[in-house]
């Protein structure tokens, strides 16, 4: 099967309907809206939660509960890889030069260098959080560690 040879399923496709052409199409006239009312006049939608005036269910339902997301903490996750790709030998690694080499975009808390991949180069790294393997991979490259 090719490309050019797709086709809709035969009785998949209908045509469109065609209202107000006549009264022995059987949708003219009123094109099939009844008369009068507000659901029959010409740009006539109603939103989801409209309920003819009535007071709508959300607004009568008490709000209860709490909401914790106001509180979380956003923080920044960068991977050994990562560093390992965009730093040269020596290189201190900190919150300003992981935002000019493009690891670190947006408002954060706090920054934290996890330990995926494998780092060969010799770094000095300061940030706010470490994971066990990373401080171990760096470490282990000759780098050093400081969690501020």
């Amino acid at each position: 099967m090719k490309l050019h040879e797709l086709q809709p399923t035969e009785g998949s496709r209908h045509r469109r309907r065609r209202v107000g052409r006549g009264e022995s199409s059987g949708l003219g006239k009123t094109c099939g809206k009844g008369h009068k009312g507000q659901k029959s006049r010409s740009g006539a939608s109603i939103r989801p939660s409209f309920e003819g005036g009535q007071m709508p269910l959300a607004r009568r339902l008490p709000k209860k509960g709490f909401n914790n997301a106001q509180f979380k903490e956003n923080v920044a996750t960068v991977n050994v890889c990562d560093l390992e790709a965009k730093f040269s030998e020596g290189d201190e690694v900190n919150e300003e030069s992981l935002r000019a080499c493009g690891l670190v975009k947006g408002v954060c808390d706090a920054i934290k260098v996890l330990g995926n991949g494998d780092l060969s180069k010799k770094l000095t790294v300061s940030v706010d959080k470490l994971s066990a393997s990373a401080k171990e991979k760096i470490e282990k490259a000759g780098g050093s560690v400081s969690d501020s």
